[in-house]
């Protein structure tokens, strides 16, 4: 079976994955959702997150992540270099001179070249992390898309998308509703 790029992100109702700042200070961090994503999607958790939470290092969905430079400088202006071992990291920045760790691969040029490459070699699915504008870069390239919707409105933000995108029709495949309001809710591009 093909790889995937699957756009698997936190948001909020109103469709922001982050205040203006790049802070997540307003999703929820604790609750039932939580074991569900540890089970399901463990690799997501940062290395320094999946330490203290005891969640081990298996990769179930995901081998390789790209993460755009903002979505990158969140960890890294807490002084994490490596946020995603073991996955295989790419961070597409043309602004980044280099990789602060030997572990994250940055990626210059073109998002879309990267992905299609990625996508003809074996393995695991590949998460596309964040943030906003390479998910607008790489838009005609997902695959799927796994939305973490937090019950709160910030009413501004970081968009899902940021750049002209769409329409592009999605069909829900599978969703889960928490009683703390949280959902979970995987769309597969309608085409």
């Amino acid at each position: 079976m093909p790889r995937k790029l699957v756009y698997y992100v936190a948001c909020t109702v109103d469709g922001f994955i982050a205040r203006a700042d790049g802070t997540h200070d307003c999703f929820l961090f604790q609750g039932e959702h939580f074991q569900d994503l540890i089970e399901s999607f463990p690799e997501t958790f940062s290395a320094h997150l999946r330490a203290v939470l005891g969640i081990p290092e298996n990769v179930r969905r995901f081998d390789t992540v790209l993460m755009g430079r903002n979505t990158y400088d969140v960890g890294l202006r807490e002084g994490i270099t490596n946020p995603y071992a073991p996955l295989r990291q790419y961070v597409v920045s043309r602004t980044m001179v280099g990789s602060p760790d030997p572990a994250v691969v940055l990626h210059r040029s073109s998002p879309t070249d990267l992905v299609r490459r990625l996508k003809a070699e074996d393995g695991k699915d590949i998460w596309l992390c964040g943030g906003a504008k390479l998910a607008s870069a790489l838009f005609s390239e997902i695959d799927e898309l796994i939305l973490k919707v937090n019950p709160v409105v910030i009413g501004s933000g970081i968009p899902l998308f940021d750049g002209g995108v769409g329409p592009l029709p999605v069909t829900l495949v599978e969703h889960k509703v928490y009683a703390n309001g949280f959902v979970l809710a995987r769309y597969m591009p309608a085409f």
